[in-house]
Parts: structure tokens; C-alpha cells; sequence
């Protein structure tokens, strides 16, 4: 739905505060109903983690992990792991990837040798596995690994049960040098799927089981662990709804759900509101538009007004004002973009345009700080840029 004014306040402040420069704005308000309702349907047994690459911003991180009273996240970028390691002095950190070899020595050798203990480092194959054993062994270092599992994504991961076996084998004899500290199965495929051909609950069952699977026989070959003491790893924004009915996890991360930008229009999200979007200056007005080497040609000649913005190319929806879009015909671009504008548009330069994100984890790291709107005022909280 889109609140014309809404956007309207929005402008007036941005043309009042602004740099006129094109911004990411959050909205402030927005984001605190997010946290309220998620917060009251969490079930406690659950452990929240904090997607970091989704919210990629210091003081929104901090606002989430108070609200949630969490200091887990998953971290899928390096320098983010020694952000966070820096500042939550109990940080319990889940790398959401593996992350190659040589970023492991560089971890251990710029002085984070002492952190090891709240890093859990995401495996997905022996092959990787036997490559940190080798530099815990050269190092005489203990590592945490955490074996990721493919439950039907698709995306890497161990699947076959034969190899999680001899994964498991390497880890329990160089205990000396490898502890495993759970398992991370991810399951988008369940909110991602045409739902008329693999409704997500079906799917979700099925990811489930596959799970409890891993787990089983996890406690089989380790008898000696106790599975309620491992982080037992899944969800994510898409996802997270279903593990609050029935999950074999006891750890479950999201992000990108706080803040609702387009990718995450899907069943289950229903009650959040997008609390986030791109705002871009109007930099041309044109009120006849007319495409490169077509001047003769007026009836091939679109029967709407164009507008240049500041910037452009960002993956998401123009929202405001209404009937805003690319123009496909002239092409994209991410330094001066036409768009074209209905007849009636009363945009004038200056005015600004905005759209939807699609993603928070791509557009975040474009901006050098969110642009945080509360009541009529903006504050400027930094982005990570690294």
C-alpha cells in the first residue's frame, strides 16, 4: 500500500534536512512494531540470531539484539566478525558460510586468536574440514565447526549421510584440535517453491525430517555430546514463522524480515510493514520526452513525461509517486536514470522519488549511513562498509 502523505512529510523533511544526495532512509517507527510483534511470538526455547549482513548498521544491530536480548549472529563477512567480537563482550558468532582458508589464517593472525571460542565456523565438506584441521594443527589451536547440512536447498552442503559420517569421524579423533558445535541447515527453498506445486508446509515437514535425520545420526557417532547443549541452526526470514510451531532447531536466525523490503512480500510476513527505502532527487523534469534517433518519428514517441533522478539502477520498486517506473526503452543507468512519469505528475526538480528495496543486504552496503526518520527528524546512523 502505498501512504502518499506519508511520502509527502517524507519529502518536506528530506528537502528540509537532506544533503540532496540520494538516501536510504529507515524508518524508525516502522522498525520498533516489526520488533514488537516478532518479539511477542517468539517461543522461548528458540535462541534469536541476527542475520548481520541483512543489518548491516551498528546501531540498528544494537537496537535488535537489545530488544531481542540476544548477542548470537550469524556473520557472513569477515570484518564483520571483528566488529562485533569488539563490541558484545559475550558474542556467540556463526560464520553463515564458509569462509576459505587463507580468511581463516588472516582471522587467527590479526590478533583474534583469543576469540576463538565465540566463532563457530561453518563447514561444508571434508575437504574444507581437513584444511582447518591441518592449520589447527600447525598452530596448535582448537577451532569450533559447525557442519552445514543440505535439507533441500540445493546449495552445497553436506547431503550424503556417508560423508557427514566421516566428517563427524574427523572431528571426534583430533578432539584436541576440533569440537563441533552444532549444525546449520537452511531451508529457503520452502518460502522460495511455487506453493500450488510444493505447498510450504509439505516442504517444510519434509526439510524437518531430513534434519532430524542429520541429528540422529550426529548422536550416534557422539554419543557422548548432548544434542540440547549444540547449535542446532535454521530459519531465516522467509522460514522463521514455521519454526515457531515445530522446529528440531533450537537456533533460528533472521534479519531482513525487520525491515520488509520486496524480496520478503511472501506468506507468513504478512503483519510486517517495510520500514525502508531509497529516496533520489529529481534532478530533469521533461515534459516531452523523446528517444534518441526516433525524433522524426512522433508516433513512436511515448505519450508520458520523463524524469532524470540522481543515481539509479537500485534493485527494488519505484513506489512514489504513483505510476513511476524505469524507462525501458532509453535504458538503465546508475548515475542519471529516466524514469517516465504519467502526464499529470506534478514532480518538479528538486521533488524526490522512491522506491522499495528488494533486498536490505544489497542496498545497505551502497550507502554510507541510514538516513533514521522518527518523528520528523533524520538521524544518521553509519552503515559497515567493509
Amino acid at each position: 500500500m502505498v501512504y502518499l502523505d506519508y511520502f509527502q512529510e517524507l519529502q518536506n523533511s528530506l528537502k528540509a534536512q537532506g544533503n540532496g544526495q540520494p538516501q536510504l532512509i529507515l524508518d524508525v517507527s516502522t522498525l520498533e512494531q516489526n520488533i514488537e510483534w516478532l518479539r511477542h511470538k517468539f517461543p522461548l526455547h528458540l535462541k534469536p540470531r541476527l542475520v548481520v549482513k541483512s543489518l548491516a548498521n551498528s546501531t540498528l544491530l544494537k537496537r535488535i539484539a537489545t530488544a531481542f536480548k540476544t548477542q548470537a549472529f550469524m556473520v557472513f563477512h569477515l570484518p564483520h566478525a571483528a566488529f562485533l567480537l569488539n563490541s558484545y563482550k559475550k558474542a556467540d558468532l556463526l560464520m553463515g558460510k564458509p569462509v576459505p582458508i587463507q580468511g581463516l589464517k588472516h582471522f587467527v593472525e590479526h590478533r583474534h586468536i583469543d576469540h576463538l571460542s565465540q566463532v563457530q565456523w561453518l563447514i561444508d565438506s571434508s575437504q574444507r574440514l581437513k584444511q582447518y584441521l591441518g592449520y589447527a594443527q600447525e598452530h596448535n589451536l582448537q577451532l569450533r565447526i559447525n557442519l552445514e547440512i543440505d535439507i533441500g536447498l540445493h546449495r552445497g552442503g553436506i547431503a550424503d549421510m556417508e560423508h557427514f559420517m566421516h566428517c563427524l569421524a574427523i572431528i571426534k579423533s583430533n578432539a584436541q584440535y576440533l569440537s563441533l558445535s552444532g549444525l546449520m541447515g537452511y531451508d529457503a527453498h520452502v518460502a522460495k517453491l511455487p506453493s500450488k506445486i510444493f505447498p510450504p508446509i509439505q516442504s517444510y515437514q519434509k526439510s524437518q525430517q531430513c534434519y532430524l535425520r542429520f541429528i540422529e545420526l550426529m548422536c550416534q557417532a557422539l554419543p557422548e555430546l548432548d544434542p540440547t547443549q549444540l547449535c542446532l541452526n535454521g530459519a531465516g526470514s522467509g522460514t522463521l514463522h514455521h519454526h515457531f510451531i515445530q522446529s528440531v532447531c533450537n537456533d533460528v536466525s533472521f534479519g531482513s524480515m525487520l525491515l520488509k523490503p520486496t524480496d520478503f512480500d511472501i506468506e507468513g510476513l504478512e503483519p510486517m510493514q517495510p520500514a525502508l527505502w531509497i529516496a533520489a532527487p529529481v534532478l530533469k523534469v521533461l515534459d516531452h520526452f523523446r528517444l534518441p534517433g526516433l525524433d522524426g518519428l512522433r508516433w513512436l514517441q511515448p505519450r508520458r513525461k520523463a524524469i532524470c533522478i540522481y543515481g539509479g539502477y537500485w534493485r527494488g520498486k519505484c513506489i512514489y509517486p504513483l505510476g513511476v517506473r524505469p524507462h525501458l526503452l532509453y535504458g538503465r543507468s546508475s548515475n542519471q536514470e529516466v524514469l517516465q512519469v504519467p502526464l499529470n505528475c506534478q514532480l518538479q526538480i528538486d521533488d524526490y522519488v522512491f522506491f522499495r528495496p528488494a533486498q536490505s543486504e544489497s542496498i545497505l552496503p551502497q550507502f554510507a549511513s541510514l538516513y533514521a526518520y522518527e518523528q520528523g527528524q533524520f538521524q544518521q546512523w553509519e552503515n559497515f562498509r567493509e
